[in-house]
């Protein structure tokens, strides 16, 4: 009775600080409709958005107000992970009905759109040049609070009991502040900060108000849902091209990168591992990929195959999904670049996916302490070291384990999806590009995503961008969690029954 009683209060925290997110995405969904000022044309789609967002607000403000503890409960890690994973298929579960009601897809491809939108993968199944503004809008809208992460955003909003459990369930362990929610609010105005100025930047680079706003909010958030058919090779320009570079740059940064940045601490930026892994793979994958596409005379200038070699390789690390031309003419080498790039992914706390470059260093760095380990002297000690922000760290094996396990699963995850689009009858050098580019939430596609795709090929990429955006260990502790204590809790309201009709005299 005593475990009954303790499960009970601690859910009922579980689902009152879930509520709290649950109105964030609520609102989200809802906020689409602040465009209606510029499009009243599109009122009579206004009812798509509202029925599924007041729902959700309505559904997390009597969760929140009802079930929330009045003072602060510190939440386990496993507790956090459940309230992300309940948080996440909430959002994503409600976010499919606009494109059921006013977007014109069943419930397969509204069920992919929308997590894709959440997760920042950018895969999309919608004829952008048939769907309304608001339904555009509204994919960018879901990148941005699935970029941001709806764990930060709900930390920004409370004090920090349950701080340290959500945003280490959300992968962002690594804070700019020692306070957790002033470390949020500064990820929050950093993030917003950037949109803003991105936006400005693209509007004076010759693009429309509408499509600056969208491709700001796209390329922060690494997500790579465009407006236009083409992406960015709409515009065929080197300054749209470059301020959207610029963007995804820092969207693949991590956080405290990134301030640390716009703070002054160049030296702290210049020697992190994470930033000196992009500044090599960025140009040797640009070479690569130049030279590859100028032999074969794909592009009319010098000029444009560097551009092409330079934007397409920061958009597959960073993961963010936009692109300037088609890959059915390349050939198999910058192919393989490019699967490289999307399963390593932007920076660990970042906006971006992958298996993240953190963790790819740290596996580089236990490889050559291994290495010197074997020829020095017996009983020498030889520990992994890396820089993480301003703080070196070395890193004993039991923090090395966990990356090594994760970097297996992921390649596990891999290969099964992988396997799984070549059982539908693509070519496996297609469904190897595309899968990592879902499980990487990059949004990077050479054909095989569509409406017209098989619905085992978009259920398995739904499985895969979910997956891939929590990093299987959220999702396997939450799941597993959840279960486990609901069995605990029937498993005693079971005995109690059976107790009390053990005791009540037969007749």
């Amino acid at each position: 009775m005593r475990y009954r009683s303790f499960l009970h209060q601690r859910y009922q925290a579980v689902f009152g600080y879930a509520g709290l997110i649950f109105m964030i995405a609520g609102l989200a969904i809802l906020s689409p409709l602040l465009a209606l000022l510029a499009y009243p044309e599109e009122a009579n789609l206004a009812w798509g958005f509202l029925l599924p967002g007041l729902g959700l607000s309505i559904i997390g403000g009597l969760l929140w107000k009802g079930l929330a503890p009045k003072e602060g409960v510190t939440l386990s890690l496993q507790e956090g992970s459940v309230i992300v994973v309940m948080a996440w298929l909430a959002a994503v579960l409600f976010g499919t009905v606009p494109f059921l009601l006013i977007g014109g897809l069943n419930f397969t491809q509204a069920m992919f759109e929308s997590t894709s939108g959440w997760t920042t993968t950018g895969l999309s199944v919608v004829d952008v040049t048939q769907t309304s503004q608001l339904i555009l809008l509204y994919r960018s809208i879901m990148e941005l609070f699935g970029g941001a992460g709806l764990a930060i955003i709900t930390l920004s909003a409370i004090a920090g009991p349950i701080g340290a459990s959500l945003s280490s369930a959300e992968g962002r362990s690594e804070q700019i502040a020692p306070n957790v929610q002033r470390s949020a609010k500064l990820v929050l105005i950093i993030y917003s900060g950037l949109c803003a100025v991105g936006t400005v930047a693209l509007r004076l680079s010759g693009v429309g108000w509408f499509d600056a706003i969208n491709h700001s909010f796209a390329a922060l958030s690494t997500g790579g849902f465009s407006t236009r058919t083409d992406s960015i090779g709409y515009w065929d320009s080197p300054y749209v091209e470059a301020v959207t570079i610029v963007l995804m740059l820092f969207g693949g940064l991590n956080f405290v990168t990134i301030y640390l940045l716009l703070t002054g601490e160049i030296k702290s930026v210049i020697r992190n591992g994470q930033v000196r892994l992009q500044a090599v793979l960025i140009p040797i994958t640009a070479v690569i990929i130049f030279f590859s596409t100028a032999v074969l005379g794909l592009y009319p200038t010098m000029g444009k195959t560097v551009r092409v070699a330079l934007f397409e390789s920061i958009t597959a690390l960073t993961t963010t999904g936009f692109s300037t031309v088609g890959y059915g003419d390349w050939n198999s080498l910058p192919w393989l670049m490019m699967i490289v790039l999307m399963l390593i992914g932007g920076g660990a706390g970042s906006t971006a996916g992958g298996i993240k470059q953190l963790r790819v260093y740290i596996l580089y760095r236990t490889l050559l302490a291994e290495a010197k380990r074997m020829i020095m002297p017996r009983g020498a000690i030889q520990e992994t070291e890396i820089w993480q922000g301003d703080q070196r760290r070395f890193l004993p094996a039991a923090d090395i384990r966990p990356v090594a396990l994760f970097v297996f699963l992921y390649l596990i995850a891999f290969f099964i999806g992988t396997a799984i689009m070549a059982g539908h009858g693509y070519p496996l050098q297609e469904c190897l590009f595309e899968y990592a580019s879902t499980l990487g939430t990059v949004g990077l596609s050479i054909g095989i995503t569509g409406a017209d795709a098989p619905v085992g090929v978009l259920w398995t990429q739904i499985v895969g961008m979910f997956l891939g955006r929590l990093e299987f260990f959220t999702v396997f502790v939450g799941v597993s969690c959840f279960l486990r204590d609901m069995r605990s809790l029937t498993q005693k309201q079971a005995v109690a029954k059976t107790t009390v009709k053990a005791r009540q005299p037969s007749s």
